[in-house]
């Protein structure tokens, strides 16, 4: 039997967060359907956050109370802080993504906090969500470089990873924020957290492909023995407050890199390639993934051949 490995899917999230327009709660809906049809089993579906920050995600009470459960599949809620858990758990979500960033700058571009103050203020957040039986992941942004201050110490981040573990999350996952991550830090910061103490099995890596090196660092965290990774559906989305960070690992070219290594994942590609092409349509724009814009090339190609 072929090894597993997770694909945390953040389209619908982080994707659709980067979006000019709002897009409608039923659109929304109709993704995740597609998702879910293609096999993905952990979705992260919204984030919990002030709707003034993030407009594009202001319904997201609303979304989640329009959810339709399915066995197998966890559907992930990004919470900011005390209040916006209440919200999530006022609606229902039985798991949490806390973020807060390793470098102060971003952190505090991000959120308006220090590390110290982001730090004490999730570690109460991990453990009321822990305590109320919520699974509890929790996202450290800019592991791998910082857009304002460049370099990052690597001990910071596994300070941070272990005391959120101590607190009840059950998965750390280090962010390539801005896309300044190779292969040879991948192994550096995996290699730090495992001798700090931190389980490689409880670590996902969350990473961006601005400079195309996207899958050469999964590879290099597979080498390493992580196995889940983020990806959003043909490379949607970026972070608002990370200059150049302009898109995700596309979810379409990590299944077809997994795949073709013998590595099984439970989600179709084919399917997973007709979910982008379906919020391709609707947003009205071209998505960068790379495998997506060869599955739209190869459909149109067949279209013109059948007419």
């Amino acid at each position: 039997m072929s090894e597993r490995i997770t694909v945390y899917e953040v389209g619908p999230r982080d994707g659709l967060q980067n979006e000019p327009a709002v897009v409608p709660t039923g659109v929304k809906l109709a993704f995740i359907e597609h998702l879910v049809a293609a096999g993905y089993t952990d979705i992260e579906v919204t984030s919990f956050v002030r709707p003034r920050w993030i407009p594009q995600l202001a319904d997201a009470s609303e979304l989640v109370r329009r959810l339709e459960p399915v066995d197998g599949v966890t559907y992930w809620g990004l919470v900011p802080n005390q209040v916006g858990l209440e919200r999530a758990l006022d609606s229902g979500m039985e798991a949490i993504a806390t973020f807060m960033s390793v470098s102060e700058a971003h952190n505090r571009k991000n959120v308006n906090r220090s590390v110290a103050e982001s730090r004490s203020a999730l570690i109460e957040v991990v453990s009321t969500a822990a305590a109320e039986g919520l699974r509890v992941r929790a996202y450290l942004s800019t592991v791998f470089g910082c857009p304002y201050e460049g370099e990052v110490d690597v001990s910071r981040a596994v300070d941070l990873a272990a005391s959120f573990l101590d607190a009840g999350a059950c998965q750390i996952a280090l962010g390539d924020t801005v896309g300044l991550g190779n292969p040879g830090q991948i192994n550096h910061v995996l290699g730090a957290m495992k001798t700090g103490g931190v389980p490689l099995d409880r670590v996902g890596l969350h990473l961006h492909d601005t400079r195309g090196t996207a899958l050469a660092n999964v590879l290099a965290g597979i080498q390493a023995g992580v196995r889940t990774f983020d990806a959003a559906t043909a490379g949607l989305g970026g972070c608002p407050y990370a200059p150049g960070a302009t898109g995700n690992l596309a979810s379409e070219d990590l299944l077809y890199m997994l795949e073709g290594m013998g590595y099984t994942s439970g989600i179709d590609l084919d399917a997973a390639c007709e979910a982008g092409a379906w919020i391709a349509g609707v947003l009205g724009h071209a998505l960068p993934g790379r495998m997506h814009r060869a599955y739209l090339a190869r459909r149109a190609g067949h279209t013109a051949r059948s007419a």
